[in-house]
């Protein structure tokens, strides 16, 4: 579950390593985050000459949580750290590559993730 103030990895090249969440979309009292979930946050750390730079506000999508996932067949899926894709305000990717695995829940919405990404599991 990502909440306010989780620290997110981010699983693409778009320059931003860190991300700290501080707002979760769908309504004003929500308070958890899961796959497939859009938050926004700021940019704690950033490589040099990168899309993103420090301290940008930026949307992102919840590709990974370390909190069980309950599938619609039953099974349960989780990772080993919390991850996000940085989108724009048309939900497109900022970067063009997405690093370790990604839920195939995603598909749904945000298929170019699921397109993009190395792994779907």
């Amino acid at each position: 579950m990502i909440q306010k103030g989780t620290i997110l990895t981010v699983a693409d090249n778009s320059g931003a390593k860190f991300v700290r969440v501080y707002h979760i979309h769908g309504g004003s009292k929500r308070r958890y985050a899961l796959i497939g979930d859009k938050v926004s946050g700021s940019v704690i750390l950033a490589i040099p000459n990168a899309k993103v730079k420090k301290s940008d506000k930026v949307h992102l999508v919840i590709v990974r949580t370390k909190k069980k996932f309950l599938r619609k067949d039953g099974s349960i899926i989780r990772f080993d750290d919390n991850a996000g894709v940085i989108i724009d305000n048309n939900d497109d990717l900022v970067g063009n590559r997405i690093f370790g695995p990604v839920a195939i829940e995603l598909n749904k919405e945000f298929g170019k993730i699921v397109s993009n990404a190395e792994y779907v599991i």
